[in-house]
């Protein structure tokens, strides 16, 4: 007899199959990073899997390898609707049929139409099928940037900046290291080793000489390291830091934000660090899907600000945000924010 998990036991399973989800981000792009995790008959975790990089299986693939016939009769826990297309592997609903799962629990349907219909041909076959446990969290999780270029056609761009808390990103005789505390340096590394690119301009490669890398706690360099993206029309010079063998580099000739993202058209999680002219110009052309402000406990009173020219002069035309969560890391505070009028979903179609 089937054991009839119960919402407590879906609702953890899901929390697993989200941090699997987290761990391969990064790693899978263009295809999205996905967790699964198989219970057995009797309600117990048999598998747990997340997307391999491309060409490897999905994660309902490797949750029932690890799962091995103790999915048979089982349940499923995904957070994206199994697909029901053969890529360059074959669709993860006829897996989860040929394994004897009986329930599948989602979180997200899957948008591309040559993918979706996973659910539909599960339910046909006579399995178990919902979805929506926990969306919000994948939404705003590991799927967010993929479910973002799948809706609009373009990568997801996070503006990350620290700041003071009179809005000041450096002092008035330049210097900027370090205005955040070592929690919040530790947060970044490891937010940037999930990845698919960072941009800066030529200002700042000139101004701080950067590496851009994603490093551990130890200092060593992260297995996954995004693509470092130079943006302006001035030359950087041949030894600068961002030209190293740490990760791969792309310089782009151009200040058109439009362009950027033409160039970067394969990536899908891109992360925009400075400096304040480039994030106006961001700004400006409606092109920041989220920020990530990490503000410090500190006043300078003058210097440079996090943001200029961002295409606003009055009031009324205040680029308007609301904040999705407020995290407090060591000294600092990290407010993550989304615009808070959603574009017109036409102006994405493409």
């Amino acid at each position: 007899m089937r054991h009839e998990n119960s919402a407590a036991d879906l609702d953890a399973a899901m929390q697993i199959a989200i941090g699997a989800a987290e761990s391969a981000r990064g790693f899978t792009s263009p295809n999205p990073a996905v967790g699964a995790v198989v219970l057995d008959a009797a309600g117990r975790i048999a598998g747990v899997g997340m997307t391999q990089p491309p060409g490897g299986p999905h994660a309902e693939v490797v949750a029932l390898r690890e799962a091995g016939d103790a999915a048979r009769g089982g349940t499923a826990v995904v957070t994206l609707e199994p697909c029901n297309h053969t890529g360059r592997t074959g669709p993860c609903s006829r897996a989860l049929l040929d394994a004897g799962v009986v329930a599948v629990h989602y979180a997200v349907g899957d948008p591309n139409p040559e993918a979706a219909g996973g659910a539909e041909t599960l339910v046909s076959a006579g399995v178990e099928v919902t979805s929506g446990l926990r969306a919000q969290d994948v939404e705003r999780g590991p799927l967010r940037a993929w479910l973002h270029r799948q809706r609009t056609g373009r990568p997801h761009v996070t503006w990350k900046y620290a700041a003071t808390l009179d809005g000041r990103s450096a002092a008035a005789d330049g210097t900027s290291q370090w205005i955040t505390g070592p929690e919040a340096r530790e947060r970044v590394h490891a937010d940037r080793a999930k990845l698919d690119a960072i941009v800066v301009g030529t200002g700042t490669v000139l101004a701080d000489d950067p590496r851009l890398t994603a490093r551990t706690p130890d200092g060593s360099l992260a297995a996954h390291q995004p693509v470092r993206v130079v943006v302006g029309l001035g030359d950087i010079p041949p030894g600068a830091r961002v030209l190293d063998d740490s990760a791969p580099t792309l310089l782009l000739r151009t200040r058109d934000v439009d362009e950027v993202l033409a160039s970067l058209a394969e990536y899908t999680d891109v992360l925009l660090e400075g400096g304040p002219r480039l994030a106006g110009a961001f700004l400006a052309a409606g092109r920041v899907d989220r920020i990530q402000a990490y503000l410090a406990p500190l006043v300078l009173g003058a210097g440079t600000s996090a943001v200029s020219e961002a295409g606003v002069h009055t009031i009324d035309g205040a680029l308007r945000f609301r904040h999705e969560s407020v995290e407090t890391i060591g000294p600092d505070l990290l407010l993550s924010l989304v615009p808070a009028v959603s574009e017109n979903p036409d102006s994405h179609r493409t």
